[in-house]
């Protein structure tokens, strides 16, 4: 094998455990932002309710799928929070769940 198979093995290998750890980020941010949205909606199965929002993630491609369920859910349950509030809390969150995952927790 040359050096440069040996380059192109080492970039391929590093590409995939950026793709594993970007969607555990993704699916630790769904989760907390399940949290949050079950606790303004003052919800007595928080886990149950973020484990639905992880779930929603794998309807459709991206993060509309989870905004929608979120946005509406809040929306339903007559919290006052709007689609750009549950959008910024989404990125502050991933930005919390990608620190988390770094660092190993």
């Amino acid at each position: 094998m040359t050096t440069f198979d040996d380059r192109e093995q080492g970039f391929e290998r590093k590409f995939a455990l950026e793709q594993e750890q970007e969607f555990k980020a993704t699916a630790r941010r769904n989760r907390l932002l399940g949290e949050w949205a079950a606790e303004l909606m003052g919800l007595a199965t928080v886990e149950e309710y973020a484990r639905a929002v992880v779930k929603s993630d794998f309807e459709q491609p991206g993060d509309e799928d989870v905004l929608r369920k979120v946005a509406g859910d809040l929306k339903g349950s007559g919290v006052n929070v709007s689609e750009g509030e549950v959008r910024r809390k989404m990125d502050e969150l991933l930005a919390l769940a990608r620190g988390q995952i770094a660092a190993g927790e």
